[in-house]
């Protein structure tokens, strides 16, 4: 007799750890959201917020004119590479609540927790019940994907998009039935074909690169169970290929060729030598420890050898395969932005739905007190499991606490009124300026960072300082510098503005006057 499974002994089981581990992940991204979005890569997330901003205030009522062009231009003029959906979705809700930048940063959470839906079906249909728990609890209890997904940015939907689109693709497989035992023919359900096709366009629309993820997980699911001949003459393949590339090439003729989109933010993101730079490969492999850990992704890969039916692995080395592409393709930016790797949650949250469903069977089939008090049993060991949920979340919850970023707003109206609006001045400062447009409603020209720098040596650009300085600062009454840690890092800058006297020194911020260096004082 087939014994059941450990999570599935009856409905109420099964409900009953959905719910909690659903709720608790629901609860963990509500914690302290009303904070500024400076906990996950500021940069982005005020990118996001300024867009949003400048939609709202475009039609707001009874705000200052220089309030509302400042906003606009701000909107306006910031390079679109993905269609604004979030900022869209946010700058409409702001019509009912006021400006609240909690709102799309919750958005961003359910959307991450819809994905947990299909990990959870996609898991369960290609490996057991006991796995998709498994996969599930690490996809929304990942400590890097709990920040991330309630980050004011389109990754958290392109993810949920992606892990949707494997599902579907996924059960479209398995429902077919071969017209012969081998694979040579297929006959399938044309309503997952398309939604299938709609929902991978959907998230190749949203943001480009998620063309490798459903890619790979076409292939995957698809090649790991029919002959190359049978898809090739498949309509229905055809439909779901026709779908999926439809929406994004739609995008990106109209940016391209009508509103004049992208800038030059589609450039730079191969770079050929870093493939022969064995520091590339460690950079890469630090990044994606950061998002799935390094005990995750090593689990995720005996997971891969563990599963049981050949379908199965072939759709799990479709998505291995995929993210490797992707990281070589885009090999600076998976280097150097964490938040790149994100779909590897998914990858490897998929990928340990084999290992669970080995622990789980070894769990059932033990001979000691499980049988005998079965039911004892049972609850003892879903006590441990919901005991490691738990001390990650007070973990993650404790990190959250122990900054609070609500200050900063005040800072940088302190520096708009130490500063005044009409002034001529160069600014170091955080996250391209962002913050300081955000909240400081001022916009200058910015001395590149550490990193810009950096970049820019790696693909053989050195710059002359000297010469930098002279062309950034001409014409300029002040230098300010706001981002310390970074001006910390570079010395050519400091030997620069050595010779001009500090004006102002605040909370975290130095205002350098350009107009009377110190050697022509008397």
């Amino acid at each position: 007799m087939e014994q059941k499974s450990f999570f599935a002994s009856s409905r109420l089981s099964i409900g009953v750890t959905l719910f909690l581990l659903f709720g608790i992940a629901l609860a963990i991204r509500i914690y302290d959201i009303t904070d500024l979005p400076l906990d996950f890569h500021p940069t982005r997330q005020l990118f996001s917020a300024a867009k949003a901003r400048g939609m709202y205030y475009e039609t707001l009522p009874d705000i200052p004119e220089w309030q509302r062009g400042f906003a606009v231009q701000q909107w306006k003029t910031k390079v679109t590479i993905e269609p604004e959906i979030m900022e869209r979705l946010a700058a409409l809700i702001y019509q009912y609540t006021g400006e609240q930048l909690w709102i799309p940063r919750l958005a961003s959470s359910v959307v991450w927790l819809v994905g947990g839906i299909f990990i959870y079906l996609l898991a369960r249909d290609s490996v057991s019940v006991d796995g998709a728990v498994l996969a599930l609890a690490f996809y929304l209890f990942m400590p890097y994907g709990i920040l991330a997904s309630r980050s004011f940015q389109p990754d958290p939907l392109m993810v949920m998009l992606i892990v949707a689109f494997w599902w579907l693709v996924h059960r479209w497989a398995i429902s077919h039935l071969p017209e012969g035992g081998d694979g040579s023919g297929v006959r399938g359900s044309w309503l997952l074909a398309i939604l299938a096709g709609l929902v991978g366009g959907l998230a190749i629309f949203v943001k480009f690169v998620a063309a490798f993820f459903v890619i790979g997980g076409a292939l995957g699911a698809l090649l790991g169970r029919y002959k190359l001949r049978a898809l090739v003459r498949e309509p229905q393949v055809w439909t779901i290929g026709l779908l999926g590339i439809l929406p994004g090439a739609t995008w990106i003729l109209y940016g391209k060729l009508v509103a004049g989109l992208f800038g030059g933010d589609m450039s730079g993101r191969f770079i050929p030598s870093l493939l022969a730079s064995p520091l590339f490969y460690i950079q890469w492999q630090t990044k994606a420890a950061a998002v799935a850990g390094g005990i995750g992704i090593m689990l995720g890969l005996l997971g891969l050898l563990l599963v049981r039916t050949t379908g199965a692995r072939a759709f799990l080395i479709g998505l291995w395969g995929a993210y490797l592409v992707f990281g070589l393709y885009f090999n600076y930016h998976i280097s150097t932005h964490d938040y790149y790797s994100l779909p590897l949650i998914a990858i490897v949250a998929v990928s340990l739905a084999p290992l669970g469903d080995r622990f789980f069977a070894h769990l059932r089939e033990a001979s000691f007190p499980y049988r005998e008090a079965a039911g004892w049993v049972r609850g003892a060991i879903f006590v441990v499991l919901l005991y490691g949920v738990l001390s990650t979340v007070w973990a993650v919850r404790n990190q959250m606490k122990s900054v609070d970023y609500r200050p900063q707003a005040a800072r940088w109206a302190e520096i708009r009124e130490t500063l005044g609006s009409d002034v001529s001045f160069v600014a170091l400062t955080e996250d391209y300026g962002n913050r300081l447009a955000y909240w400081g409603w001022l916009k200058a020209p910015l001395w590149p960072s550490s990193g810009d720098l950096y970049q820019a040596d790696v693909r053989g650009n050195q710059r002359d300082i000297e010469k930098l300085f002279a062309e950034i600062t001409a014409q300029k009454s002040f230098f300010l510098v706001t981002d310390l840690e970074d001006f910390a890092k570079q010395p050519g800058l400091q030997a620069e503005l050595s010779i001009y006297p500090i004006l102002e020194q605040g909370d975290g911020y130095l205002i350098y006057d350009l107009e009377h260096p110190l050697e022509a004082q008397p």
